[in-house]
């Protein structure tokens, strides 16, 4: 089943095509607006799938880079339109930075064949799978089939909740875009140890904060706190989802609160993009507090990576 539906339609009036054909028209259309893209721009245009890894390049890219993200901060990025434009944003970037792990498998090969850009297909130079600079957690063990929900055959893809693992991709990005601007190769690389080392002070003081934290049983919505709990030393007993992407039923709400009861669960975490009524009556009925955290997409505008994880720790910091 498709997940990006074209949003595109002719004017009234005009004679409507097939969806697909719409999309190609509206894609040539756009080109020959815009033109091919620009070599005398200075500026290596690098285009990310989520505004986290955009918050990352732009911060060891040294003032060198043009960063866009595809992904808009109010969207969960499983789900994103494949529209022209982003193909276009794709068709003129040097470089293509994607969570990987298949989080964007259901929209961006749709937008690679549309870009017309051979430099960031997959394998080629200008192109980085950031999970495969992670160790993944939840590596699904035998055969995976959509019976079991929204599983990831690679591992789950949400590793940005992690700074350490942060600090690998930081560098990953870094010693690419080193290779890809020989004229900026140190301030590249330098830019990535500024960036790690600056993570790796407030890290400290982020697990002194939530040291009270190491060890306590929460529950989640979706499969995605895997990392943050793996980093402070959170243990994840259940998720709203019965399975990964299915909605909460009824039935499954009232277990979950019972074994939130059962496990004294003080937190029920879960990302913004995530709808709250349930969650709200689920942590009310188990006794715990619900804290809704930013997700890889909720930047705001110029918001750097170190103040997205601030603002996690902040609210998993506040009293019940």
């Amino acid at each position: 089943m498709s997940r990006f539906p074209s949003r595109w339609s002719p004017p009234r009036g005009h004679c409507r095509l097939p969806g697909a054909l719409r999309w190609l028209l509206a894609l040539a259309v756009a080109w020959s607006l815009t033109g091919a893209p620009d070599a005398a721009h200075a500026a290596l245009r690098v285009v990310t799938t989520t505004p986290d890894l955009a918050a990352i390049t732009q911060a060891v890219g040294a003032g060198r880079v043009e960063v866009t993200a595809l992904a808009a901060a109010t969207q969960d990025p499983h789900f994103v339109d494949a529209r022209p434009n982003l193909a276009l944003a794709l068709a003129k970037a040097g470089l293509l930075v994607e969570v990987g792990a298949d989080l964007e498998v259901g929209w961006l090969p749709t937008l690679l064949t549309g870009s017309r850009n051979g430099t960031i297909q997959r394998g080629a130079r200008g192109w980085i799978d950031a999970s495969t600079l992670v160790a993944l957690l939840e590596i699904p063990a035998g055969k995976v089939d959509r019976a079991m929900g929204d599983i990831h055959p690679q591992g789950n893809p949400h590793f940005l909740l992690d700074p350490r693992r942060a600090e690998r991709v930081a560098v990953g990005i870094g010693k690419r875009l080193a290779e890809l601007d020989p004229a900026g190769h140190q301030a590249y690389l330098d830019a990535a140890k500024r960036f790690v080392a600056d993570l790796r002070t407030a890290r400290t003081g982020w697990e002194s904060r939530l040291a009270t934290l190491r060890g306590k049983p929460i529950v989640g919505y979706h499969r995605s706190l895997a990392y943050l709990a793996d980093w402070l030393g959170l243990v994840v007993v259940e998720h709203l989802e019965p399975k990964p992407g299915i909605p909460p039923s009824p039935r499954h709400v009232a277990d979950v609160v019972n074994v939130g009861k059962a496990r004294q669960v003080g937190l029920l975490v879960q990302e913004s993009w995530y709808p709250t009524t349930t969650s709200s009556v689920a942590a009310t009925n188990m006794g715990a507090r619900l804290v809704v955290i930013p997700g890889m997409t909720n930047f705001a505008r110029g918001q750097s990576y170190h103040d997205f994880l601030a603002t996690v720790v902040a609210r998993l910091e506040t009293e019940r």
